[in-house]
């Protein structure tokens, strides 16, 4: 079992318990998913920009990528229906609580003049985004292999019905908040 899950089960989930009434510990807000995005409209002109983006997130999550197309075609941005515009990878489970606790306690780190991350960045639903400048954050990048620096989308879904229950499950798991 990962040390994060087993952190989440022997106390984070007793203080949120207490903090919210729960009547059940499966009302108890839990991480679902975490999926990384990698938006690429330079691989319009640049087949390989692909390639690389697919092997940092490989890389980087220890999952193959899959391949984003377009939905529908536009002209003024040159895109035809079907082209590929980005790469994603979905984690769950024993991945995704290793990765979220690299997120937090390496990349998050790693990043120039890093003083936490918006606490404003919840949809309404209890989900969480927050957006990486570069994949050079990730110690297992080799800046020397990199074709480009890339940005990347990370979405952290969770149970939580409300912003407010998904923030307290956040920083309870040690997400760097801004400080208000």
């Amino acid at each position: 079992m990962s040390r994060l899950k087993d952190t989440y089960n022997k106390e984070i989930v007793p203080i949120l318990m207490d903090d919210y009434d729960y009547g059940n510990v499966m009302e108890v807000p839990r991480l679902v998913k975490i999926v990384l995005n990698v938006g690429l409209g330079e691989a319009l002109e640049d087949a390989k920009a692909l390639d690389g983006a697919t092997r940092d997130l490989s890389t980087i999550t220890g999952q193959r990528p899959i391949i984003t197309r377009a939905r529908r075609s536009i002209a003024g941005f040159k895109l035809r229906e079907g082209m590929a515009v980005g790469a994603k990878v979905t984690l769950r489970g024993r991945r995704m609580y290793d990765f979220f606790d690299r997120l937090v306690n390496v990349a998050l780190a790693r990043q120039r003049d890093f003083r936490g991350i918006s606490r404003d960045s919840f949809d309404g639903r209890g989900n969480y985004t927050l957006g990486l400048e570069e994949q050079l954050v990730w110690p297992e990048i080799d800046y020397d292999s990199i074709d480009k620096v890339r940005g990347m989308e990370i979405s952290i879904v969770t149970t939580a019905k409300t912003d407010e229950e998904a923030r307290r499950l956040l920083s309870l798991l040690g997400m760097p908040f801004k400080r208000v």
